[in-house]
């Protein structure tokens, strides 16, 4: 008995279940905090993004005026240990951990909450570019080690934070449905 031949490429509606993709949901797995995971790709219009725009500039603003406060009452004498930055880094982190699932589970509906708090306050109050910066001054100014120390503990610290965060936050929020 001859079998027919498969076509090369068959549209998703005709694969067999094994070649579909199974569809991703907001608890299945991590999520970035600045995408909305309850709308297609919006369609607005000039009034919406305005207002998304304005609420990203106000946190923005506001989380590097807290960044600014934060490294001026705790400053790095030149050719030390960062300590301030790597806090404020790892902080912001801990934070966007607490907020995706906050966004995600509790707040789903609040149109600007994302924007004005996860691009704003938490974009503007981290830093990578002070990270690379200090870094190089390290570097430059003979100190290696730390150098190295905190080329290394500021990704490590800062998904920790993140990863710890949000799992906390996820079962406090399922423990507060329950």
């Amino acid at each position: 008995m001859e079998v027919p031949p498969v076509p090369e490429h068959q549209p998703p509606e005709h694969q067999p279940p094994e070649h579909q993709l199974p569809e991703r949901t907001a608890a299945s797995g991590p999520v970035d905090s600045d995408i909305d995971l309850h709308q297609g790709r919006p369609n607005r219009r000039g009034g919406e993004d305005i207002a998304v725009l304005a609420a990203i500039a106000a946190g923005g603003a506001a989380g590097a005026a807290a960044r600014y406060l934060i490294a001026e009452a705790w400053p790095t004498p030149v050719g030390t240990f960062p300590v301030s930055t790597l806090a404020i880094n790892v902080l912001g982190c801990a934070l966007i951990g607490v907020l995706m699932v906050l966004i995600t589970d509790v707040w789903s509906r609040q149109r600007l909450l994302r924007p004005f708090l996860g691009t704003g306050v938490l974009g503007g109050f981290t830093t990578f570019s002070t990270y690379t910066v200090d870094i190089q001054r390290l570097v430059t100014g003979a100190h290696p080690g730390p150098a190295l120390l905190y080329l290394a503990l500021t990704p490590i610290g800062a998904l920790l934070a993140v990863w710890m965060t949000a799992t906390t936050t996820r079962r406090l929020v399922n423990w507060r449905i329950e």
